[in-house]
């Protein structure tokens, strides 16, 4: 196993991974907004769309999870979002084969969901 940063040309591909709490609970509970997120992400980040968006609503009260989850796929590979709108935290999850901006990615996922913290990983792949 190497620990060597590979570029991109060399990789096949890239995964961000971005964490947010304290998130605006409005924008964690409306499928709408989470939809209009996708759509806004998937421009800023310069990707295209393939096929419907998937939203759905998963977990109970009872479990302390409960909220959204959307998978998009895109012509390079995906992006998953999960809202926990108990904890008012949100994941999202990028994985393509083309290059894209995460840190641009975060930027907006953080100012979109008005998250008061979040983290930033990439796995090159």
């Amino acid at each position: 196993m190497s620990a060597d940063v590979l570029s991109f040309d060399k990789q096949w591909g890239k995964s961000a991974h971005i964490d947010l709490t304290d998130c605006e609970h409005d924008r964690l509970t409306s499928a709408p907004m989470l939809e209009a997120f996708i759509k806004e992400l998937i421009k800023k980040i310069d990707m295209v769309a393939h096929g419907p968006c998937y939203i759905d609503r998963f977990g109970s009260l009872e479990s302390n999870l409960e909220g959204y989850s959307a998978m998009q796929f895109i012509e390079t590979s995906a992006i998953t979002v999960h809202l926990d709108e108990v904890g008012n935290r949100a994941y999202i999850d990028i994985f393509s084969c083309k290059n894209f901006a995460e840190q641009e990615a975060f930027d907006f996922a953080k100012e979109y969901f008005n998250a008061q913290q979040g983290k930033l990983t990439v796995l090159d792949r």
